[in-house]
C-alpha cells in the first residue's frame, strides 16, 4: 500500500510513549500472549500493544472490535506482525473505516524480536493457555515446546451432552463429563474420594499431561439443561478442579473446538475408550487454597485485604432474574464486588473474543482496576455455581495473580440459607 508510511525501528521507539499512538499486534492471539508460532527467537508482544488479529479483519462487525477495544481516529495507528500482508491487511480495513494517521512497522520479526534490548511482555501464564498448533503436535506424537515428556490424555469437556462429543472431536480425544467433577446436587466440586475415582477413571494421575477444551454451542436459556450447550466454560470448570485436585500439568486449548475447526486439523467421531489409572499418586485436594467455601466468604467479606469478586450478569446481580431454572432465588450478596461476565450464566462474553479465544490480559485487567481488583488482595470469583466463577479466576491464573480462588458455593449456596443477607435493585450511587 503505498500510501502508508512505513516506520523503522528507532522512529517506533520514539513514538511509543505519545499519548496518541496505539500499536496493534495483528498476528494470532497465542503468539501475543508469548507462543512462537513462526520460530521466533522470543515470544510476546511489544509493551502496550493492542490484540486485533488479521483474520478479524475478515468479520463485518470488525469496526465494532476496533471501538470496543477503543481505538479511536484519532489515534495514529501503528501496525506490526508475522509479514508485510497481513499487517497491510489490517491497514486497509483502518483507512477504509476513516482512519487517516496509519503506519506499519515491517521489521518486528527481523529486528524487534531478535534484538534482546528491545522489550516484550507476555502473559505470565501463556503456555497454560494453548493453541491449536501445539495440541497437534501432541497429537501426531511430536515433541512440543514445553511439554513434560509424561502421559498426556485430551480431555472434550461437556455438561450431560456426549453428542457434543460424538458429533466431532479432536482425534484421540476422549469425553468428560463436568458432573464427574461437580455435585450434581450443590453443583460445588466433588469429595476427595469421588475426585479421585473420576481422576483414575478417565486415566488422568497426577504427572499426567491434561488439554482441555469444550465447544460452544449457543445456549439457550429455555432449554432443560442450558450448560449442556456451553462445553467451552464447562472445560475451563473441568481445569480448575483438576488443579485443585493436584493434576500438576493442565492446558485449556484457547478458543476451544472452534480454534481446532478453524485450523483446519482432522476431526474424529470415534467413541475414544478411556484407560483408567491404579492411583491418582498424591492426597487430593493437593492445592486447598484453590477453593473458597462459605465460611470463608464471609470472612473475606470482612477483611480489608481480600475480595469476593461477583461474575454474574447484570440482571442477576440486582435481582431480576436469579439466572438458572434451578435457582430460585434473586439478589445479590452484599459487600461483593460486581464484574460483569456477561449476558447470561451461559455466556462469558466480557472475558472472550467473537472466535471464543481469552480477551487480552490488559483488557481485563482495565476492567478489573475500574472496580477495584487488585493483585495485592485475596481475589474468590462467584458466580451461580462455578462456572463462570472459574473462569474469572482461570484469567487471574494466568496473569499471575499471587492469591486467586473460586467461591465454589456461589450465588447457589449462599441463598439456600435464609440466614444470609442478600440485596436486590440497583447498588448505592451505582448505575449499569
Amino acid at each position: 500500500m503505498n500510501n502508508l508510511n512505513e516506520l523503522d525501528t528507532l522512529q517506533l521507539l520514539n513514538m511509543m510513549d505519545d499519548g496518541n499512538t496505539c500499536l496493534v499486534d495483528v498476528r494470532p492471539p497465542d503468539a501475543y500472549n508469548g507462543w512462537r508460532l513462526e520460530g521466533e527467537a522470543r515470544g510476546g508482544h511489544i509493551p502496550g500493544a493492542r490484540s486485533l488479529p488479521v483474520r478479524w479483519a475478515r468479520y463485518i462487525d470488525w469496526i465494532e472490535i476496533v471501538r470496543n477495544k477503543e481505538i479511536w481516529p484519532h489515534h495514529h495507528i501503528i501496525l506490526y506482525g508475522y509479514n508485510s500482508a497481513d499487517i497491510e491487511e489490517v491497514a486497509g480495513r483502518f483507512k477504509g473505516a476513516g482512519y487517516e494517521k496509519v503506519s506499519l512497522y515491517p521489521r518486528f520479526m527481523d529486528e524487534w524480536v531478535n534484538d534482546e534490548k528491545l522489550p516484550l511482555e507476555r502473559l505470565p501464564g501463556y503456555a497454560t493457555l494453548v493453541p491449536p498448533q501445539w495440541v497437534q503436535e501432541v497429537v501426531e506424537g511430536k515433541k512440543s515446546a514445553g511439554h513434560p515428556d509424561g502421559r498426556t490424555v485430551i480431555c472434550h469437556a461437556h455438561y450431560r451432552n456426549r453428542d457434543a462429543y460424538l458429533s466431532g472431536h479432536i482425534p484421540g480425544a476422549i469425553d468428560i463429563d463436568t458432573n464427574a467433577l461437580e455435585s450434581t446436587t450443590t453443583w460445588n466440586r466433588r469429595s476427595p474420594g469421588e475426585l479421585r475415582k473420576a481422576l483414575e477413571d478417565h486415566g488422568i494421575d497426577c504427572d499426567t499431561t491434561v488439554i482441555l477444551y469444550g465447544k460452544y454451542m449457543d445456549p439457550d436459556n429455555s432449554d432443560e439443561f442450558p450448560g449442556s450447550a456451553a462445553g467451552d466454560i464447562g472445560a475451563i470448570r473441568c481445569a480448575f478442579i483438576m488443579l485443585y485436585a493436584g493434576v500438576k500439568d493442565v492446558r485449556v486449548l484457547n478458543g476451544g473446538f472452534h480454534s481446532w475447526e478453524y485450523a483446519g486439523f482432522e476431526i474424529d467421531t470415534d467413541d475414544v475408550p478411556k484407560t483408567p489409572v491404579p492411583d491418582f499418586g498424591q492426597d487430593i485436594p493437593a492445592r486447598p487454597e484453590l477453593a473458597v467455601d462459605l465460611k470463608e466468604a464471609k470472612e473475606m467479606l470482612a477483611s480489608e485485604r481480600a475480595n469476593l469478586v461477583c461474575v454474574r450478569s447484570w440482571p442477576e446481580y440486582i435481582g431480576e432474574v436469579s439466572g438458572y431454572n434451578y435457582i430460585e432465588a434473586k439478589g445479590r450478596i452484599p459487600g461483593a464486588v460486581f464484574v460483569d461476565a456477561g449476558s447470561d450464566a451461559y455466556h462469558m462474553e466480557n472475558y472472550r473474543n467473537l472466535d471464543y479465544t481469552t480477551r487480552e490480559s490488559g483488557e481485563i485487567k482495565k476492567i478489573w482496576r475500574e472496580a477495584g481488583l487488585t493483585p495485592d488482595k485475596h481475589l474468590a470469583f462467584y458466580c451461580g455455581t462455578g462456572w463462570r466463577g472459574s473462569e474469572a479466576w482461570f484469567n487471574a491464573w494466568l496473569m499471575g495473580w499471587p492469591r486467586v480462588s473460586v467461591f465454589d458455593g456461589g450465588w447457589f449456596e449462599w441463598s439456600n440459607d435464609p440466614d444470609n443477607p442478600f440485596e436486590t435493585g440497583l447498588p448505592d450511587n451505582q448505575q449499569r
